[in-house]
């Protein structure tokens, strides 16, 4: 392809090159059944060295790209709390390469656009109109966000001063996800000042959290964050968001949800809608639209209660960074005010043009039908002789065993064995987790595109393979 400069000569060419490239992608989603994971070969892991000479890449991308997929597009991928993306993010891909915003600030449409996926996401999370937030790269970027406006708040001169020897202590579940113990290290309180809460049913057992938190206050620690959680990864469980809301208030600690995909069940039907209730009384809330609302990576979101605490953590301007009343410099406030980055993608154009193409019932109609979808692969397991669950099924997650009867390290190598296989035949991706010891198959069902054949096929597969074992293991004991 012939260039000016680094645009295109013939834009004629280009265009037949970009629509060769639509019409692959479009091939891709539609036969997206057809196209599970599989591993890269060697020849085509050797051909993605950087050649940087220019020429023609539409054919190299669709015969050495496309197919090598993370497999988190198949129906059947339950693996990781991955999203599926959407078709809308073809359109807003090419929109959004097209602008080339920086969303850090300025006026312009993409800043518009955020404001309102902001504004959108915090009246369904049920938080005040005067919250602030911003989009992120995912929940993990989102966390340290929100805990940096949490210390600032505890210690107003920290961004001067630093934390001068104070120790601080932070409150969450055992099993939170891990996003919180590496926002505590990049911050500097460090993984030990995080302490774990023993769950009972479930759930944050408040009477354990209030000794604790008595104890770290004798020993001249200063808590200040508590951290519930809205899903957790291995096993889909839900905090009493209510009732930590009441202890934080009443201990003055900082009450952060860790919603990465459960925050979404404030728009899913009952019963899960209630599992996020008093999700919109905490002080920050961390969800990702690229995992339960299903658009494309990456795209996560902090919101934060008090947006003078939001601000006061982060706004620095340089004097080549000052706003100006009109004129391209105008639309304050700024996002690079409210965050880490100064420059920043168009995250919310993909959000906006999928809840504008599709509308928010359908989402609330898919992110239903995924716990349907969970609650009948429970069934499933339940009804299949041999087979076991490891916990009840309370969102998105089901967690089982192929063999309840063999013991622990059995169990964990059968299941172990079987999620490898099923991922390598493209019958289905889970992933594994450990309960009570044992090494168990995860489903995590964060996709759009799973129906109940897609469930059914993916049991009889673990039951087969089951059966295959436990004949294999019979014969080799005659």
């Amino acid at each position: 392809m012939q260039q000016d400069g680094m645009d295109p000569s013939d834009w004629a060419e280009f265009r037949a090159d970009a629509h060769r490239m639509l019409e692959a992608a479009l091939d891709q989603l539609e036969q997206v059944r057809e196209r599970p994971w599989r591993p890269v070969p060697d020849v085509v892991r050797e051909s993605y060295t950087v050649r940087a000479e220019g020429g023609d890449v539409v054919d190299r991308i669709t015969r050495d790209v496309l197919p090598y997929h993370g497999g988190n597009i198949h129906p059947r991928f339950w693996g990781w709390v991955q999203g599926t993306g959407l078709a809308a993010d073809l359109i807003s891909g090419m929109a959004g390469a097209a602008i080339n915003a920086n969303v850090g600030g300025r006026d312009h449409g993409a800043v518009y656009l955020e404001r309102a996926v902001v504004d959108w996401t915090r009246a369904r999370m049920g938080m005040p109109e005067s919250a602030s937030g911003v989009l992120t790269a995912g929940t993990s970027q989102a966390t340290v966000i929100a805990f940096q406006a949490a210390r600032v708040r505890v210690m107003a001169d920290l961004r001067k001063r630093g934390q001068q020897g104070v120790r601080l202590t932070a409150y969450a579940g055992q099993g939170v996800h891990n996003a919180t113990l590496k926002a505590l290290e990049l911050l500097g309180i460090g993984a030990d000042n995080l302490r774990l809460v023993p769950l009972t049913d479930g759930q944050i057992d408040p009477a354990v959290l209030a000794a604790m938190l008595a104890e770290d206050r004798a020993a001249g620690a200063r808590p200040f964050l508590l951290v519930g959680t809205a899903g957790t990864v291995d096993l889909g469980l839900f905090d009493d968001l209510n009732l930590l809301a009441d202890l934080a208030q009443d201990e003055g600690l900082w009450l952060h949800v860790d919603g990465a995909f459960g925050a979404w069940t404030r728009i899913a039907d009952d019963p899960w809608r209630s599992l996020s209730d008093g999700i919109g009384r905490a002080d920050s809330i961390a969800v990702d639209f690229h995992k339960w609302m299903y658009v494309g990576y990456d795209a996560g979101l902090v919101l934060i209660r008090d947006e003078a605490a939001h601000r006061a953590a982060f706004a620095a301007r340089p004097a080549y960074l000052q706003g100006a009343d009109r004129g391209l410099a105008g639309g304050d406030p700024w996002y690079c005010d409210y965050g880490i980055d100064l420059s920043r993608g168009n995250r919310a154009l993909k959000v906006w043009t999928a809840l504008e193409m599709h509308g928010e019932a359908a989402f609330a109609a898919s992110i239903s039908e995924n716990c349907r979808m969970a609650a009948r692969m429970g069934d499933l397991v339940a009804a299949t002789p041999g087979m076991a669950l490891g916990a009840p099924v309370i969102s998105n997650v089901c967690v089982f065993t192929a063999r309840g009867s063999l013991e622990a390290q059995a169990q964990s190598a059968l299941n172990s064995e079987i999620a490898e296989t099923l991922q390598e035949t493209g019958e289905a991706v889970f992933s594994t987790t450990r309960v009570d010891g044992v090494v168990m198959l995860r489903a995590a069902i964060t996709n759009h595109r799973t129906r109940a054949a897609d469930v059914e096929a993916a049991i009889e597969a673990v039951a087969r393979m089951a059966d295959r074992h436990e004949a294999t293991r019979c014969v080799a004991a005659v």
